[in-house]
This record gives C-alpha cells, structure tokens and sequence, in this order.
C-alpha cells in the first residue's frame, strides 16, 4: 500500500507540497499545463531546484497576471470545476476550501457562501490545493499522514491587519493535529492553505514502521542560515490490509476529580497526540469510586503524554505497559451530502472489504446547519461513501 508521510519540520504551505510532490515523481510538465485545463489564462508556472540549507529542494511559483483580491467560495468552486480530475479529487480540493471558509466566517461572524477568501482565493492557492490534492492521486497515494508541525512564531501582516502566528483561521484548522511552536526568529512557518491540506488529507500521526521508497523536499520562500526551510515527503509502503505497530499504555486511577475535569483532561491528551483514551469506572481503596485512565501512545509520545497526566490529573504515579498492536490501514475521504462536505473514516478489512464510517463532528456541524438529525445525515453520508467505495 503506498502512502505519503509528510514531514513539516519547517512548517507547511501548499506551493511546499507542490515542490516536494514534484520532487518525488510528479510530472513538472502536468504542473505546468495545469492553469490551461482550469482556463486561468496567461498563468504560469516556474519550477526549479534551489538549495536550503545546503538541501536541494524544488520551488513552485506561479507568474500571475492581475486577479480579483480574493473570491467568495462559489467561485473557487466554479474555477474548480473546470479541471478534467477525476470527481474524488475536485470533492477533495472542496473538502480543503470549504473547511477554511467554515473557519473565516466562524471567526468573522459570517456566513460559509458570505466569506470572502482573501490570500485563500487567489488563483496560486487554488493551484495549490488542486494541484497538492491531484498530485498525491496521480502518484497513486492511497493515505496521508503527517508528523508534528512547526508554527513558527511572532506576528503577520493579514487583510484584516496585524494577527498572531498561527493566524486565527490557521489554527482552528490545525485542531486535532500534533504541532509545536517556533523555532524561535522564524514568523510564519504554516499557511491556512497548508493547514487545511493537512486537516483535510492526513488520516493520523506518522505509522510507527513502514518502508520508505522515495523522499523529496519543496522548498519555501524564506531562507534561514542555521536550518533547512522546506517540507519533506516520504512515499512509502504499509504491507498487508494491516500494520502491526509498538504502542506504550499509560495507566492511572484517581478517585479525587470531577466528570468534568476529567473530560477535560482526556480531551487534552487525545489533543496531544494520544492514539486513544479511555475512561473506566473502578472500585479503589476503602470501597472509594475512582475512575482508571489508560492512554493509548506511540513510543515517540510517551514522555510528553505521561507528563501531561501528571499535570492535568491528580494521579501521582503511571504504569506503563509496552505492547503491540494490529490496526487497520485507514485514510480519510470525504462525501458531500445535502450541500455540504463530511470527512468519512475508511478501512479496509482483511478480507479486502472496505468498511466507512462519517466523522461525528461533521455529522453534527451539517445536522446543526440544515435543521435535520444527526441520524439522517449519518445515514445520507454512510450511503454517498458506500456508492463511492
């Protein structure tokens, strides 16, 4: 099974994912016809390699003759329309604008189809997206996954005048993904275009163990002197419709915090990192009721989970237990139902079938959205995903 495993060591932006799938395999020829097959006329593309950091890296720009400042989501779409991609790939390059609109209106007190998509909806970021989406499919790229993200760190200068990086809508998209902040000096490292390619793309954390077969880097703009600025991607192979991976649990009780803290706490871990966390009801010492937590990790998070349990319970000792487990290979498409985009979980069994389930939190965004149940929409896309599969 062949998938891409990104490396955003230096952040993450999508002319960094068109020079770093170009840098491993992609044709630069089909990236430079891309603007004719949307009728972008008079764009066009530069690709070349430079070095970062002594690292040769490929560089996308595009050449673009004056545009309107920014577009409204409808006519993104229509420009998106236009390509001869296969329907998976324009719903996915939707999936990836129609996220970032959800979080600009949300953050202006707005409406999705109001919004006005500023650096979003230029044509270089449309290019962007479809042309990151295209290229991992053209590759045959089954799954995506990501490791932790650089931020970067200090200020930018956006539309609406002087944010903290991330900017606002950058880091509701990066909700549920594993980042850390800085380097120290280096400003803004992931764009809103980088971010939703993640969210919308990556099906989790980096796989424990896989065989690499090719890596590129795409370069970015900035140029630092001590470090490489560039995004690195990784295609690679999962054997089999499962992989057999090293997992560490973390194990406490407490019997002293409320329900709620304790959500809290489990919400805080999932966010993390944690590959799972489970909640127990047990019975402790002198007939007291506590609650046993266990949290799934992967080796490489073990140390910052196990100190976030100390921090955010009152547990003072964890128990780890080194294991292995066999999961599923996954990846997450995403279907359109009623008018609106929901991310859907796809595994396949071990008997080649393919089982998909929706996402909850869009299952209840587009429920909230439309006045219908949870249950209908659930069905809606459990039926769209399984005419798909």
């Amino acid at each position: 099974m062949s998938v891409a495993i990104l490396h955003p060591f230096s952040g993450i932006s999508g002319d960094m994912t068109l020079g770093a799938l170009v840098s491993v395999g992609l044709d630069p020829e089909w990236l430079r016809a891309l603007p004719g097959t949307l009728s972008l006329d008079g764009v066009t593309v530069d690709i070349r390699d430079v070095k970062r950091a002594g690292i040769v890296c490929t560089k996308v720009d595009f050449a673009i003759p004056p545009q309107p400042h920014g577009r409204h989501l409808k006519h993104i779409r229509e420009i998106v329309q236009r390509a001869d991609a296969p329907p998976r790939v324009k719903e996915r390059a939707d999936a990836v604008f129609t996220l970032i609109a959800e979080q600009e209106a949300a953050i202006h007190g707005t409406t999705v189809e109001q919004v006005h998509l500023h650096e979003v909806g230029a044509v270089d970021a449309i290019l962007d997206v479809l042309g990151s989406v295209w290229g991992l499919e053209l590759l045959g790229v089954s799954a995506v996954y990501c490791g932790p993200i650089a931020l970067g760190d200090g200020v930018v200068t956006a539309a609406h005048g002087t944010m903290p990086v991330p900017a606002p809508a950058t880091m509701r998209l990066l909700e549920g993904q594993v980042v850390r902040p800085g380097p120290q000096g280096a400003g803004e490292l992931v764009t809103p275009t980088g971010a939703a390619l993640v969210r919308a793309l990556s099906a989790g954390p980096e796989p424990a163990a896989y065989v690499p077969r090719r890596s590129g880097f795409g370069a970015g703009s900035k140029e630092f002197p001590d470090r490489a600025n560039a995004l690195r991607i990784v295609l690679a192979d999962l054997e089999g419709d499962a992989r057999s991976e090293s997992v560490v649990v973390l194990t406490c009780e407490v019997d002293d915090m409320t329900p709620e803290y304790l959500a809290a706490a489990a919400d805080r871990l999932r966010a993390d990192g944690a590959l799972d966390v489970i909640l127990q009801p047990v019975v402790m010492k002198k007939g007291r009721l506590g609650t046993r937590i266990e949290v799934l990790a992967a080796p490489g998070s073990v140390e910052s989970l196990e100190a976030l349990l100390f921090s955010t319970t009152t547990t003072i000792g964890v128990r780890r237990t080194e294991l292995r487990r066999r999961a599923l290979v996954r990846e997450v498409s995403s279907v359109t139902v009623v008018g609106h985009t929901i991310a859907v979980k796809v595994v396949q069994l071990p008997d080649g079938r393919r089982r998909a389930k929706p996402e909850f939190d869009d299952v209840a965004r587009v429920a909230l959205a439309t006045g219908r149940s949870p249950q209908d929409i659930f069905w809606l896309a459990s039926i769209e995903a399984e005419r798909e599969s």
